[in-house]
């Protein structure tokens, strides 16, 4: 008998004899179940509490928004998708065509993007790496992220989201969840903002006309 054999044979005797399997539950949530609230509200709310400053407004008043959001930071310049021109009042919009190399998007720092849907549940914003998102590079380099979201693009949960971006996923295109501002604790369990992505999240939810 090896080594190894003989260390498993100790642990199958000390465990003794196989217990019984408890019947696992398999009520998981599933996609399109229905739900009663207001998953707008809710996805806000959420957002928040990771730390994510959440502004709701119309239209019309989305650029007024991103401006006063944007200079809350001190930032004058956004590098943002080149398919989707933003206006942002008061500061100058970068688009990543052709693409900016790190440095650039580091010295700008701050991007403007809009978004595939949110998740209400979570409080997560999830970009798809089309028009309105721009390349994945573009929203993990810069220090401030505005992110818009429009109302009509919030789901309930995950499964929903899931559901929604497989087609998505069929094209091979990046998928990026994102809940609040990058941060870690996996040194010293000391939590710092900034390391895989931005460290300030700006999330603009833009609610549909009545």
């Amino acid at each position: 008998m090896s080594a190894r054999d003989d260390v498993l044979a100790r642990v199958r005797r000390a465990l003794g004899p196989s217990p019984s399997a408890p019947e696992v539950p398999r009520g998981y949530h599933q996609a399109g179940a229905s739900r009663d609230g207001d998953a707008v509200a809710r996805f806000c709310e959420r957002a928040a509490e990771y730390t994510a400053t959440v502004t709701r407004c119309g239209d019309d008043a989305l650029a007024a928004v991103l401006g006063a959001r944007a200079r809350a930071h001190g930032v004058t310049r956004l590098a943002c998708p080149a398919a989707t021109a933003w206006a942002v009042d008061g500061a100058e919009t970068v688009p990543d065509d052709p693409p900016l190399d790190p440095r650039t998007l580091d010295s700008i720092g701050a991007v403007v993007t809009g978004s595939a849907l949110a998740i209400a549940d979570t409080g997560t914003v999830v970009l798809d790496g089309g028009p309105a998102s721009g390349r994945r590079a573009l929203s993990l380099v810069p220090d401030v992220h505005l992110c818009v979201v429009r109302a009509a693009t919030v789901v309930w949960s995950v499964p929903d989201a899931i559901a929604a971006l497989a087609a998505d996923g069929a094209r091979g295109r990046p998928v990026t969840f994102i809940s609040g501002p990058s941060a870690t604790s996996d040194i010293e369990l000391q939590r710092v903002e900034g390391v895989h992505g931005p460290r300030t999240l700006e999330i603009v939810v833009v609610d549909e006309a009545p």
